[in-house]
């Protein structure tokens, strides 16, 4: 061993060690205990480990340690300045352990720098050698300077960091317009954003109040302004990016992760980017409220309603993302549970719903992570959570980030799949088509459907980026290979939900029960179960004496009131007979907004299901009056019905002489005549359309009858008066 190996710093028997602000010597070492004796005579016995790792060790003699070389910052540096530090390396090695490459290098001290010679001579030597060598200004002093660097810094601290001095962001601007330009982007913060010729502008607004109204030599010109600006501005802050408020937070951001199905899922509600024909004939962006599982990005349900989501829609989902999705009686057989790579006969085992279920995962959540909308701080979703044992986190305001895979899910979602229906809106107007409300021709019912069969076939069994196993690291998996795995791991629960389990989930009204039944929005609802109850007061004596009533808002046909024994029991509409398909509450606010309220309620009543069934009827198939507004399937179909002639008699944009044109959005009143193109249905048609023909020929003047407009003849306007 050479004699500089010998004083690196180690723990050997004999040498002497600074342990706990004292000092021991090593008297003898068995395995990892160490057992030390210090100066007054006491005797302690540690582990190796833990005295090497105390705060105060120290080797007494050894030489200081040198930290380990700074490559990434001296990398940075002038090559000319890197030869000049690894040159002082190797002299101030030879001073401290006698030889240029440092201790253990080969070789033998030349006789100046003998460890055996004092410091200070060595040092002295130094300095001579290095004069004589052309160094300027080397002395003594300067050389004990560079010792005390090195031991502190290592080869970073030979460097002359004159050359590593990081250059200024604002350069040679003056501050006083750096100050300025500063003011300018708070003011601008949280606001539109412009061009940089407009926050110049302000910039000079904020100079002229500040320095007096002579600015035209303080700001400077525009390239040095706008290099200006990009040094000082936040990113997100620059002209031409989305303004951001100061309680956006800052950039990274932490990816929510999850390791077993159902540990997170979150919901969010959107406007889908495709056009629906509501339930009155109107084209509009329905909302689409989805379940994403994060662990498998599963969507494991989704709801679309026509507008205004509510509360029991949110907890509907609850429901119907913990039970078997049905598989639909079209719908091909590769779609089936049966046909997929999930253990399908291991899971029919413990749960025969599944025979006839779709390729879905069935999830009961643990937590679901919501935004602060009201439909997810209502009563009834909370409700909902307690009854599943759902735990229900509200996400943090103001950051998407917060539920970055559903919103992510949204918008692959609109590429994926509403690009290719009829009726897309695209993401934009500058986008958008010329026609799209002519071109939507589904309703929101068929549009459920579509999206339900695409989730299956196109989303589940698709390799999604997000989705690794770490047994497969380099595949991407599907949402359904993803569940499948983890379903090995955490295992599958069943969560049964009857009939009943559904209706406790619907929102809660609280009414009296009369004579007639129970009325709600001018309808009446009644049954033979209502008889011992009319007139009764309920045992709720906090709601006075009301009864407890749950109702389903997309469904007004029926209501369900809970009976004294505690079962909810349904009550029908008067005129549910009459009235086929579900309807909801804004659907009859639209037609309560176009009936006038007469005296005679039951009438009125009677007169609101009439409308309710002939609207309902045009918008199913397009017969029974006009097209629904903006749908051309419905328009064509009304063609076909009146044959062949039926374009050549009517041109485009033309009206048939001798009929009224009615408004598109009108309702028909029950017993008043209906006017217009769309009633010449029948074999007679087109014989109308001639006998309208030849009147044409004959005077268009006398062409409009029943409210409609024809030609102004002045003549015989004059011969009136």
């Amino acid at each position: 061993m050479s004699r500089s190996a010998a004083r690196q710093p180690a723990v050997a028997v004999g040498g002497y060690v600074v342990f706990e602000g004292r000092t021991w010597q090593v008297v003898a070492m068995d395995g990892s205990v160490v057992r030390l004796v210090a100066e007054d005579g006491a005797v302690t016995s540690v582990l190796a480990g833990y005295l090497c790792a105390a705060a105060d060790f120290a080797v007494v003699g050894a030489l200081p340690a040198v930290g380990v070389p700074q490559w990434g910052l001296f990398e940075t540096v002038p090559v000319r300045e890197q030869e000049r530090a690894l040159a002082w390396q190797r002299h101030l090695q030879e001073i401290e352990c006698g030889l240029p490459g440092g201790p253990g290098s080969p070789g033998v001290p030349r006789p100046a720098y003998e460890l055996e010679r004092p410091i200070g001579d060595r040092v002295a030597a130094k300095a001579d050698e290095l004069a004589a060598l052309g160094w300027s200004g080397v002395s003594p002093a300067t050389i004990r300077r560079m010792r005390a660097r090195y031991r502190r810094q290592g080869l970073w601290g030979l460097v002359d960091h004159r050359t590593t001095k990081p250059s200024s962001r604002t350069g040679r601007a003056d501050e006083q317009v750096v100050v300025a330009v500063l003011e300018a982007l708070r003011r601008q913060r949280g606001r539109s954003k412009g061009t940089l010729t407009g926050l110049r502008e302000l910039t000079r607004q904020v100079l002229a109040e500040t320095h007096g109204l002579d600015t035209a030599g303080l700001l400077p010109p525009v390239s040095t302004f706008n290099r200006l600006v990009r040094a000082l501005a936040d990113p997100q802050e620059l002209p031409g990016r989305p303004a951001r408020t100061a309680a956006s937070p800052a950039p990274p951001f932490t990816p929510t992760t999850a390791g077993r199905p159902g540990e997170q899922v979150m919901l969010d509600t959107t406007r889908l980017d495709v056009m629906a024909v509501s339930d009155h004939g109107v084209a509009g962006r329905p909302e689409l409220t989805i379940a994403l599982d994060v662990a498998t990005r599963s969507i494991l349900a989704a709801i679309l309603r026509p507008a205004g989501t509510k509360a029991v829609d949110a907890a509907l989902l609850l429901a119907e993302m913990a039970v078997p999705h049905p598989v639909r009686p079209h719908w091909p057989a590769c779609l089936q549970l049966a046909y997929s790579s999930i253990p399908y006969e291991r899971l029919l085992d413990i749960d025969a719903r599944l025979e006839h279920a779709a390729a879905r995962p069935v999830i009961v959540p643990e937590t679901v992570i919501v935004d602060r909308g009201n439909i997810y701080l209502s009563s009834a979703f909370r409700a909902a959570c307690e009854t599943l044992g759902v735990s229900v986190q509200p996400a943090p305001p103001r950051q998407p980030a917060a539920k970055g895979p559903v919103e992510r899910t949204f918008a692959s979602i609109n590429t994926l799949f509403c690009q290719y229906v009829a009726g897309y809106t695209a993401s934009n107007v500058v986008q958008r088509g010329r026609d799209v409300e002519n071109e939507a021709c589904w309703t929101v019912a068929q549009l459920q459907d579509l999206l339900d069969e695409w989730i299956t076939a196109g989303w589940q069994p698709r390799p999604h980026e997000g989705l690794r196993h770490p047994m497969t690291a380099k595949a991407a998996l599907s949402p359904n290979e993803m569940w499948a795995a983890l379903i090995a791991a955490h295992g599958y629960v069943p969560a049964p939900l009857t009939g009943r389990d559904y209706i406790e989930l619907l929102p809660t009204r609280w009414h009296k029960i009369t004579d007639r039944g129970i009325r709600i929005n001018h309808r009446t609802y009644d049954s033979t179960i209502l008889n011992p109850l009319r007139g009764q007061p309920s045992d709720v004596h906090a709601r006075g004496g009301k009864w407890e009533v749950h109702h389903n808002p997309h469904d007004a046909r029926q209501v369900w009131i809970r009976l004294p024994d505690g079962h909810l029991a349904e009550i029908g509409w008067i005129h549910r007979d009459h009235v086929h398909q579900p309807f909801n509450d804004h659907l009859w606010q639209h037609l309560k907004t176009r009936i006038e309220q007469r005296s005679d309620h039951e009438q009125y009543e009677s007169d609101l299901a009439e409308a309710l069934h002939a609207i309902l009827t045009r918008a199913r198939t397009g017969s029974d009056g006009r097209p629904a507004a903006g749908t051309k399937a419905r328009r064509e179909q009304h063609v076909q019905a009146c044959g062949p002639a039926w374009p050549a008699a009517l041109g485009s944009g033309s009206t048939v002489p001798g009929l009224a044109q009615q408004p598109e959005d009108s309702a028909r009143v029950p017993g008043q005549a209906a006017t217009g193109v769309h009633d010449l249905d029948g074999p007679d048609c087109l014989d109308d359309l001639e006998e309208d023909d030849e009147d044409n020929d004959q005077d268009w003047s006398a062409a409009a009858t029943g409210g409609g407009f024809g030609l102004y003849d002045a003549q015989r306007e004059a011969e009136q008066w």
